[in-house]
């Protein structure tokens, strides 16, 4: 798969919205479920988003339904986290992750993953 590289992170305020991007590197982008993750100071890794290698299927945990959308382009080799009505706790490092898989599965926790980024900081002020 070769490298993952995020970007879009920053400091917004509550309410704001921000992007995403995860950047791969490799030629078979289009054959991993990607998926989006968190971890705040001092919390565990906890499971954001995920979709699918052909993009038919999405997850999302419940603290981000509805706020949060997740995408893919497969032709760019990008997957990104569209995150609105942002709140202070989503504050943390958002990371992205691929593991290769069929074209229709997703996993929602982060041992099942193969690849990660090395993250990208996510702080919301209130």
């Amino acid at each position: 798969q070769g490298q993952l590289a995020e970007s879009g992170g920053g400091l917004v305020q509550a309410g704001d919205s921000l992007r995403l991007s995860c950047a791969a590197s490799g030629r078979t982008f289009s054959s991993y479920a990607m998926g989006w993750f968190r971890q705040a100071p001092g919390k565990e890794r906890e499971f954001v988003a995920v979709i699918s290698s052909n993009g038919a299927r999405s997850a999302y945990a419940e603290s981000v339904k509805g706020r949060f959308t997740i995408s893919r382009d497969n032709a760019k080799k990008t997957v990104a986290l569209q995150m609105n009505s942002l709140k202070p706790e989503d504050t943390a490092v958002y990371y992205c992750a691929g593991r290769y898989t069929t074209p229709s599965a997703y996993y929602t926790t982060a041992g099942q993953y193969n690849y990660w980024g090395q993250g990208t900081q996510v702080t919301v002020s209130s």
